[in-house]
């Protein structure tokens, strides 16, 4: 299983994470933050949890892309 939280608030709108995971990120809109698409939020975390393991590549690339560090992948 792959979890990928984001926490969101902290976002600047830079849009690494959309270029590297299209299929997990989108830009809101509203705000100009990215959204953890299909995501549960608890407490200004954001969580995807996938049994789809092809998309931990791309989101370890969106997680060293930022520039802020609010995004994290793990395999479980």
């Amino acid at each position: 299983m792959i979890v990928v939280t984001l926490q969101r608030a902290k976002c600047i709108g830079c849009n690494y994470c959309v270029e590297m995971a299209p299929a997990q990120f989108q830009m809101s809109k509203k705000d100009g933050k990215t959204v953890l698409l299909h995501s549960q939020e608890k407490k200004g975390f954001h969580t995807l949890k996938s049994n789809d393991e092809n998309i931990y590549d791309a989101n370890i690339q969106a997680a060293k892309a930022c520039p802020v560090k609010i995004i994290s992948v793990k395999q479980l």
